[in-house]
């Protein structure tokens, strides 16, 4: 898309720091990190989203993140890594052009939110997922 400004970066038509790229992905600093080291993997075909990715895209996207989470541990040092990717404003997304966050993560940094458990009744479970694998 022409007025797509993570196309643009993904594409090199915008500076960025970047960490990893591919003929498919380009992987940057975040602008706004939670924490330094704070990674976006961007594909370089538009898609607004996981619903609109290609699949044989997609496939090659998880390990990338991978290799990126492993060189975030290596030189960052952190605790962990938080693999995060948001689809629709309701669940976060405000740039849509589908990206994945890798973000270092420090014990007690409390940098994001932990959402609360729930449950389910006896014999839900068995139902929603029923219903979601129908959709499969």
């Amino acid at each position: 898309m022409d007025n797509c400004i993570f196309c643009m970066i993904a594409n090199g038509q915008i500076p960025s720091a970047t960490v990893y790229e591919d003929e498919d992905f380009r992987a940057v600093l975040d602008i706004a990190p939670a924490h330094k080291g704070h990674v976006i993997l961007l594909p370089k075909v538009h898609a607004d989203n996981l619903y609109s990715l290609d699949d044989a895209v997609a496939a090659k996207a998880l390990p990338i993140v991978k290799k990126i989470a492993l060189a975030l541990k290596k030189t960052t040092g952190c605790d962990g890594i938080n693999v995060l990717q948001n689809n629709e404003p309701a669940a976060g997304q405000s740039v849509f052009h589908l990206h994945i966050h890798i973000i270092p993560r420090f014990d007690g940094d409390g940098i994001l939110p932990v959402w609360p458990q729930g449950s389910y009744d006896e014999g839900e479970a068995a139902e929603w997922a029923a219903r979601i694998a129908s959709e499969c």
